[in-house]
């Protein structure tokens, strides 16, 4: 707003100062992954003008609200910037590293099969036999992982893929055996 020659009033802005020294960047991230979140937690980032180098910096600021059209929610992020390589407006990938408990019991993604009312997974009792079990899912991991937070305990073998073929077999055999309960209960069935 400041030029040479130019008139100024008494309280008009002549120029905005601002230290580059230190650079804020606004993330969204969605609605699931605010549990990995945490004020003061690390992160990393990178620009792809500047391949292969990482800049480190941590979570300043959680928004209290989430934007509803995107389900997302605004994280402030504070990284220092010696050389002042960082500009505002700029585009960047960040990483943010999150630990909820070190000893959790995880277990892939596809082995859970989500009725929407129950989580259920397969469990092998031995001799080609499966067992389903209701298990309480946590938070998902980085990696496809859910975390485990009851039903299941360390050293048990899992189904991990077609699942849904034994899904499928132990609710045929479950609407079979409810006919023939019905039928014997119905006068004059044999």
């Amino acid at each position: 707003m400041a030029f040479k020659g130019h008139y100024v009033k008494a309280g008009a802005h002549q120029f905005e100062i601002v230290n580059l020294s230190t650079v804020w960047v606004a993330v969204d991230v969605y609605e699931y992954e605010l549990p990995w979140v945490k004020k003061g937690m690390a992160a990393e980032m990178e620009l792809s003008y500047i391949p292969g180098k990482r800049f480190k910096g941590k979570v300043l600021f959680i928004y209290p609200y989430l934007e509803p059209k995107t389900r997302t929610a605004k994280l402030r992020l504070a990284f220092p910037n010696p050389g002042y390589r960082l500009k505002p407006g700029m585009y960047a990938d960040i990483y943010l590293k999150s630990v909820i408990a070190i000893d959790s019991l995880v277990i892939p993604q596809e082995a859970v099969i989500d009725s929407g009312v129950r989580k259920i997974v397969f469990v092998a009792i031995g001799k080609g036999k499966f067992q389903p079990r209701d298990v309480n899912i946590g938070l998902e991991g980085n990696e496809n992982e859910f975390q485990v937070l009851a039903g299941l305990s360390e050293g048990e073998e899992i189904v991990l893929s077609a699942q849904f073929m034994l899904d499928s077999e132990s609710r045929l055999r479950e609407a079979i055996q409810k006919m023939l309960e019905l039928r014997k209960r119905e006068p004059g069935a044999h």
